[in-house]
């Protein structure tokens, strides 16, 4: 598997890791950026840090800003950033650890998403239940 392809992919890098990569590759500060945008440097921080997403003209600015393309803002698809270059110098067990710990991740990002399901049918269930006894 080529892992330069897979380092901004949706199973190793958030929209977040996605911008703020793009918007350090651009040499641009947060506040600058989000000035640009016409935005509050908060709210940037907090795409950055996957908290909250852009408005589609927002995107469509940013993507123009940090010459990538919408999609590969979004998914990690399309026109975007080549991998680091350190990367490639690495020692081989270093690409190793980095690649088992983007695994560990998207594992992490996935057991997540399996308990915010496991936790709304508990709730579910535990109201069905408190309904059964009031009835």
């Amino acid at each position: 598997m080529d892992d330069s392809k897979d380092w901004y992919g949706p199973e190793t890098a958030t929209f977040g890791d996605r911008l703020a990569a793009a918007r350090e590759t651009a040499e641009m500060t947060q506040p600058e950026l989000a000035r640009r945008l016409g935005v509050r440097v908060a709210t940037l921080r907090s795409w950055e840090d996957d908290l909250s997403e852009p408005r589609a003209n927002r995107l469509s600015m940013m993507a123009g800003l940090l010459n990538v393309s919408m999609m590969w803002l979004i998914n990690g698809q399309g026109e975007g950033l080549d991998a680091p270059l350190e990367e490639a110098t690495l020692p081989t067990s270093a690409s190793e650890i980095l690649n088992e710990l983007r695994d560990l991740r998207a594992d992490m990002i996935a057991r997540v998403e399996q308990m915010g399901r496991l936790e709304k049918k508990l709730r579910t269930a535990l109201r069905e239940e408190a309904d059964d006894r009031a009835a």
